[in-house]
Order: structure tokens, then sequence, then C-alpha cells
């Protein structure tokens, strides 16, 4: 009886931390491209002065000067691939408050 509770509890532990420990993981993996390659790259600057001449250089939200583009939303299985219509060009202050 003992064994098949150890093996019961085992089961359990594995269908639900396992999952958790993998998704966080590629989280982590994602996050160090997207930070450390994908912005940094060519591809990411000509978008962002695309979005940047789109919105005049100002910010969308209070029409400050713009000094950085926010992802309305990402591109999650295939980073880099978001369409200019998800960026918008924002001010320092906008931009930290949209992330609060």
């Amino acid at each position: 009886m003992d064994n098949q509770i150890f093996i019961l509890a085992l089961i359990l532990f594995g269908s639900i931390v396992i999952p958790r420990l993998i998704f966080s993981i590629k989280r982590k993996r994602r996050r160090n491209y997207y930070r450390n390659e994908y912005l940094k790259s060519e591809e990411w600057s000509r978008k962002r002065y695309v979005v940047h001449k789109r919105d005049n250089g100002r910010c969308v939200y209070c029409g400050a000067p713009a000094t950085q583009v926010h992802h309305k939303k990402y591109a999650k299985k295939n980073i880099g691939k978001e369409p200019v219509e998800w960026l918008v060009s924002v001010c320092d202050a906008c931009h930290e408050s949209l992330h609060k």
C-alpha cells in the first residue's frame, strides 16, 4: 500500500512540477535571447526606426518625444517576427508606467 501511495505521489509530482520547470527554463532562454541578441540586432534597429518614423517620433500616449518602442504583445514562439502594428513609440515615463 505504501508503495502505491509513493508511486501515485511521484506521478502527481512529475505531472505538475516537471512541465512547470520546463516552461520556466524555456521562458528564461527566450528572455535571454531577446535581451542579449535580438534587441542588439540590425533587424530590431530597422524595426525600431520604422515605428518611430510612423509615430512621428512622439509617444503615442502623451505626445512627448519618444525614446523607446513598446511591444503591445509578443510573438512568443517567433521572437523578432512581431509585426510593426504590435509596436508603439513611447517616452520613458509612459513606458515605465506600462510595465507596472
